[in-house]
């Protein structure tokens, strides 16, 4: 909303007037991005205590895993019952708000991310309440779960096909490295071919990160700092695929409207590191699949937007590490009776093999701004 607040300057019209001449800055990008990060972690700082009394008031504490069922690591995180869970409600609500405050309300790509966030923020929620309630670990069914992201994908899927199809461009896919698409499918009626393609490849970005930003959200602080370093650097990827005289000289995907998104994921960026500053070990709340389902579909989506989706496992390396380690325990046992780790995800393996917590954390923070920017180092080998 607060973009519109350039045309008092009368830039451009021949009619500037001192008085207001400053106001010209809220039509950049850059200006506007750098706005909505600040705003978002002002937001956290100052409703953060407020929300965390609500959430105690209310009873929210996050239930915790048994002795039964994860043996050594009930000792040390058995502290931890109790603590507030759902303060993804925080994290996500300083996004929503700050996007609306400073985002160009007539892209469509930023009513797509906060679709995004309401859609799989809903889901979260009532996952966790599932959970509060019941006081078990367990809260929507796995196949539900999926089903609804399975939803989610496909309204994104029709959007973006209809979205090509009307300006009668082909549907692209693009790896990292590579000048040209990887595939450049035409999309005509009836397009069955190009639905199902899509549908798919969309299915694995959104329902991959979504659960894999869930499973790294394990220990205090671990989920927000990593999500931090991602939507940074999907910050400078969606400026410059939105920016033509950048994007040719870059040799990457031109997305006009994506440059917009870079308001989004500093939103995300400030966000996240507000969240921080209650959820830091030892932690005062916990996001809860409130905000981490939320997040990883959110991720997704603009990876999507800005054409780089396969750029996301690298810049998001750590969630892939996560959730990897969960594929890979799961088809060990299943087909060995053996375990590859002490126990899954991966940073429970380290705590098991006697790293502290917040060592585990700040060495996984280390790798994410690692991968973040060998992400970003991408764009100039090109």
């Amino acid at each position: 909303m607060l973009y519109y607040l350039h045309f008092l300057s009368g830039y451009g019209t021949g009619a500037e007037t001192e008085i207001f001449k400053g106001l010209n800055v809220f039509q950049y990008i850059t200006f506007r991005s750098l706005a909505a990060g600040v705003t978002a972690f002002i937001l956290c700082l100052i409703f953060g205590n407020r929300v965390i009394r609500r959430l105690v008031s209310l009873k929210l504490g996050q239930p915790i895993r048994t002795q039964e069922e994860v043996n050594r690591l009930h000792e040390l995180h058995g502290a931890k019952a109790g603590t507030p869970t759902m303060g993804g409600t925080l994290l996500l609500g300083a996004v929503i708000v700050s996007t609306l405050l400073w985002a160009r309300p007539t892209n469509p790509l930023v009513w797509l991310c906060l679709f995004t966030v309401f859609f799989l923020g809903g889901l979260g929620f009532v996952d966790d309440y599932l959970k509060v309630t019941k006081k078990s670990s367990d809260g929507i069914s796995s196949r539900l779960k999926f089903a609804l992201q399975c939803l989610l994908a496909a309204v994104l899927t029709g959007y973006f096909l209809f979205d090509v199809c009307v300006q009668g461009q082909p549907w692209t896919a693009y790896v990292p490295f590579a000048k040209d698409p990887v595939i450049n499918l035409p999309v005509v009626f009836p397009f069955v071919v190009p639905f199902l393609l899509a549908f798919i490849f969309y299915l694995f970005v959104i329902a991959g990160a979504s659960n894999a930003v869930n499973l790294t959200d394990g220990l205090d602080g671990l989920a927000a700092g990593c999500t931090a370093t991602v939507a940074f650097g999907f910050a400078v990827l969606t400026y410059t695929a939105g920016n033509g005289k950048i994007a040719t000289y870059l040799q990457i995907p031109y997305v006009s409207l994506s440059g917009e998104l870079a308001v989004v994921c500093m939103a995300l960026v400030g966000a996240s590191l507000g969240f921080l500053w209650w959820n830091c070990h030892p932690a005062r709340v916990f996001m809860g699949d409130t905000g981490s389902l939320a997040i990883g579909g959110l991720l997704g989506v603009i990876a999507i937007s800005c054409k780089q989706e396969l750029l996301l496992a690298l810049i998001g390396g750590v969630f892939v590490l996560e959730a990897s380690s969960v594929i890979l325990q799961v088809a060990s046992f299943k087909s060995t009776g053996k375990r590859i780790f002490k126990m899954s995800p991966i940073h429970h393996h380290f705590e098991l093999s006697g790293w502290k917590e917040s060592t585990v954390i700040v060495r996984f923070w280390i790798l994410s701004i690692i991968f973040a920017l060998l992400g970003l180092a991408t764009l100039k080998l090109r």
